[in-house]
């Protein structure tokens, strides 16, 4: 009579997968990557999570990023590690020990002009490469609102537009109001302090930049983004607060390239049934993702009339600037 074995080993042999997460951005002079290798074993995981052997490469990498430029040229950008040891608590290992985490990090300008990166790593101890490239994200335009525009107000009842020229090698625009202000304390100190109102995303049909793109806003939707996100959550802490004062705003614009673009879509929330996903990575003998992301903004002041809408809100504490002078 035929019988089956009911008694399976779930662990495979032990294989070394690297995994691999960086963004390059124009704006930025330091630059990181998070390079871990995968882990399984017999037992509970969580517990294997906390060993920094399970997930470390330590110092047993060589990282480097080749740029090459439309003409040819080359140059060759060496990462080191980097220690974290203020990590927060949570599944994977952390502790105050300076040697603990380890990230790969190195400080250089990019080059925007159509240049190539190409990421090697490269395993010291077993001679394993891993390999991605990216482009990144050139600059573009932001037309509405318009560029040297002194002041801006959202009282407004009717839809407003931000619009934009797309940007070569940009896919993925995702638009957020950054607010800034200040705060006056009861000890008279005075803190800097900002708020974001997202406002959503747009896709663009190609990469090859120059498609005119916008996105409608109501403007009254300010006043209740300020009303969510302005006061602290503890009593305590909003107390602290005596008068609230406007600043400006920064139409920012934040720019995926295509790769990440496709990151962020498959690990999206999924409003279906199966919850399972494909798996995305750009990331050759490994695991990962590997790409650029650029930021845009237009900071521009805000109005008189937001500012007196502001000041009826009682609950905001903000206040004429002119009588804080």
């Amino acid at each position: 009579m035929p019988s089956c074995e009911t008694d399976f080993d779930v662990s495979a042999d032990w294989k070394d997968i690297t995994i691999v997460y960086g963004l390059l951005n124009q704006d930025d002079s330091v630059h990181y990557l998070k390079i871990n290798k995968a882990f399984l074993g017999d037992g509970n995981a969580l517990e294997y999570a906390q060993l920094a052997d399970s997930s470390s490469y330590f110092n047993n990498l060589e990282v480097s990023i080749t740029e090459v430029r439309e003409n040819g040229s080359t140059r060759v950008l060496n990462f080191d590690t980097a220690h974290i040891s203020n990590k927060d608590d949570g599944i994977f290992y952390s502790s105050d020990k300076e040697d603990d985490v380890v990230v790969y990090k190195s400080k250089f300008d990019l080059v925007e002009n159509g240049s190539q990166y190409n990421l090697m790593v490269r395993n010291k101890l077993t001679g394993k490469e891993v390999t991605s490239s990216t482009r990144l994200v050139k600059d573009f335009s932001i037309t509405t609102p318009r560029p040297g525009q002194t002041n801006i107000d959202f009282i407004s009842e009717n839809n407003q537009y931000i619009k934009w020229q797309s940007a070569v090698d940009g896919k993925r625009y995702d638009l957020f109001i950054r607010f800034w202000f200040t705060e006056v304390r009861n000890t008279y100190d005075t803190t800097h302090r900002y708020i974001d109102w997202n406002l959503g995303t747009v896709k663009s049909k190609a990469l090859t930049g120059g498609e005119d793109m916008s996105l409608v806003y109501l403007p009254q939707g300010f006043f209740t983004a300020c009303k969510t996100y302005i006061p602290y959550k503890k009593a305590g802490e909003e107390a602290e607060v005596t008068s609230r004062l406007t600043d400006r705003v920064q139409f920012k614009i934040a720019v995926s390239g295509d790769a990440f673009n496709t990151y962020l879509d498959v690990n999206g929330s999924s409003s279906g049934v199966v919850q399972d996903r494909p798996e995305f990575t750009n990331i050759e003998n490994g695991l990962g993702l590997f790409s650029c992301r650029y930021i845009k903004s237009n900071s521009i002041i805000v109005g008189a009339q937001t500012e007196a809408r502001l000041i009826t809100m009682d609950d905001l504490k903000f206040v004429d600037k002119l009588g804080n002078k």
